[in-house]
């Protein structure tokens, strides 16, 4: 053997040595999962594949229950003019819109198992109209209440604090009790239906008719009747009251008499056979009848002013 060759063979060789150790006892085990671990592992693996396909089914009938589609969600659409529902909807929560109107040819029904109220705030956020339709009533809460006629142009009826105006050319009530108000009533005509009486009452009160140019009762068919549990005044301060009829009654007028009861004499001795009588009057403005005769009685019956 060369002195080359025995060089070479001293030194030590990497591949044989890496030959040895796969070859002796230093041999490490191959890396990887077996046993219960790998069926966990597969199992997971399946029970996630199991749950994507039942989301993804969920998912998929969701969108087509909720009736999703690229305009809006199930009566909701979406358009350039608004959002727009069909059908029934409600809301649980406060709704804030701008404008809320139906379809044309179907009405806009507002409907609550309680009340339904609808509020009117300024800029600030404070209440400065409320309409509340309740069970038992509806009630308006604003500074002027405004009813207008169908071109928005009239003002049928409106409220405020200090009048109430009906702009309507006749008011019609159609009650069996007619119409009861507890304070002074300013008109310029007041009528009957057509056929029907007209009545004016205060049962416990005055009743008072006035005006600053005249007051004027017209019945055109019917009979006029005043009647009243005490006095009957009919006043004018400039004026004359004028009687115009075919014939005037004064019915229960009593009978002056002509015994001074101031001589002893009984008072109340009349003419009881007496047809004719004159009309006299007393200064308080009285009336009694005095006997008619060819002259006036009424100086010789005037005592009756006295304890009448």
């Amino acid at each position: 053997m060369t002195q080359e060759q025995y060089i070479l063979a001293a030194q030590p060789n990497p591949l044989h040595q890496r030959a040895a150790s796969v070859c002796g006892a230093q041999v490490y085990p191959a890396v990887g999962i077996y046993g219960w671990r790998k069926r966990c592992l597969y199992f997971f693996i399946l029970l996630l594949l199991v749950t994507m396909i039942v989301n993804l089914a969920l998912t998929i009938w969701i969108l087509k229950v909720m009736n999703f589609t690229p305009d809006g969600m199930g009566n909701l659409r979406v358009t350039k003019e608004g959002v727009r529902l069909e059908g029934v909807s409600e809301f649980l929560l406060p709704l804030y819109v701008k404008e809320i109107q139906s379809r044309r040819d179907s009405p806009l029904i507002l409907q609550s198992d309680r009340n339904v109220t609808v509020n009117a705030r300024n800029d600030q956020g404070q209440l400065t109209g409320q309409l509340t339709v309740g069970s038992d009533m509806v009630e308006a809460q604003c500074q002027r209440f405004e009813v207008r006629s169908t071109d928005g142009e009239t003002v049928l009826f409106s409220a405020d604090e200090e009048e109430i105006s009906i702009g309507t050319e006749k008011l019609r009530v159609t009650g069996n009790e007619g119409v009861v108000f507890s304070h002074s009533v300013e008109t310029s005509h007041v009528r009957a239906e057509p056929f029907q009486d007209l009545k004016l009452e205060s049962p416990t009160r005055t009743l008072t008719l006035e005006a600053p140019r005249g007051v004027e009762v017209n019945a055109g068919v019917g009979d006029f009747t005043a009647s009243c549990r005490k006095d009957l005044i009919l006043q004018s301060s400039e004026g004359e009251i004028f009687l115009d009829a075919n014939t005037i009654r004064l019915g229960n007028i009593p009978l002056g008499s002509a015994v001074d009861p101031l001589e002893g004499a009984p008072p109340g001795t009349t003419y009881t056979k007496q047809t004719v009588f004159e009309l006299c009057a007393c200064a308080n403005g009285k009336l009694y009848l005095s006997p008619a005769e060819k002259g006036s009685t009424c100086q010789t019956t005037s005592n009756f002013c006295l304890w009448s």
